[in-house]
């Protein structure tokens, strides 16, 4: 029970937690974002079909949108889902309050549970109608790269945060586990989407646990069949288990189209246009 779970995480990890999840953060994010970029100009996997600073701009401009919508929506936390997982944990509540686990079991159980988790949202924002028209901003990019890993509407920024929180409840993690989740999370969808070339028989070793580029390039076809496919942004276990996952796009990686058959005009691109897109009709 919560009582019972590692002293000295009960001590002093919460308030450690709480002091650096600021920059722990943005610590990931900038050097993900920059190992990423340099490794695309270094060796890059396709050549991409618009202009990269345009690209950067806007992608990067809804990550600003996104930070300002999620703290002004949920301004009663001091952190989002690790504020939100300290509540819950205060009030016992949830699947890993109720038993009394080892610490690393509890944290390694939890961050399968919650990769579980998001895989099945990103499948519910494919299959359900509303949730897609959101979505559509994600794969409307006409070209991918690790920008595009950040490039979500800020609805669904928002949707996505009060899933985790209903997840949050349910299981009633750890909060260490939850940042450690996020964290990797955030890392993990600027590496799968980025536009470096992994030697192939690197790529073959690591797909067999870790979402690859080419792994998750498949997903952002414009074939229906290849766009619902290969959804896990950290594990390909759950896309083999369930039966969603495509090796390859039948097109080849430099042969494929990215993006939305709908919208492939380049100056329909901008930051307003990604921003009205869930409200146009179709």
């Amino acid at each position: 029970m919560a009582g019972t779970r590692g002293l000295v995480y009960l001590k002093g990890m919460d308030q450690f937690l709480l002091d650096n999840e600021a920059m722990l953060r943005l610590g990931v994010f900038g050097g993900v974002l920059l190992i990423m970029g340099i490794a695309e100009r270094l060796a890059p996997r396709r050549v991409l079909g618009q202009s990269l600073s345009a690209r950067w701009f806007r992608n990067l401009s809804v990550v600003v949108l996104n930070t300002i919508a999620l703290r002004l929506g949920f301004f009663f936390l001091p952190t989002l889902a690790v504020g939100f997982a300290f509540l819950v944990e205060d009030r016992g509540i949830g699947l890993f309050n109720l038993v009394d686990l080892p610490l690393w079991l509890e944290l390694l159980a939890a961050i399968l549970l919650l990769d579980l988790a998001i895989w099945a949202q990103h499948v519910a924002f494919h299959r359900v109608p509303l949730f897609w028209r959101l979505h559509r901003v994600h794969h409307a990019d006409m070209d991918i790269d690790v920008t595009t890993g950040l490039r979500f509407h800020p609805v669904e920024i928002i949707l996505s945060m009060l899933f985790k929180f209903a997840v949050i409840a349910l299981l009633g993690p750890a909060a260490v586990a939850v940042l450690v989740f996020e964290v990797v999370l955030n890392g993990a969808a600027m590496f799968n989407h980025a536009n470096f070339r992994l030697p192939l028989w690197l790529d073959r070793i690591v797909r067999t646990i870790i979402v690859t580029p080419d792994f998750h390039r498949v997903h952002h076809s414009t074939i229906v069949g290849e766009t619902n496919s290969n959804y896990g942004f950290n594990l390909t276990l759950w896309d083999r288990i369930f039966g969603t996952c495509v090796s390859q796009p039948s097109r080849g990686h430099d042969g494929m189209d990215i993006g939305l058959a709908e919208y492939r005009a380049g100056d329909r691109q901008g930051l307003l246009w990604m921003l009205a897109l869930p409200f146009r009709r179709g």
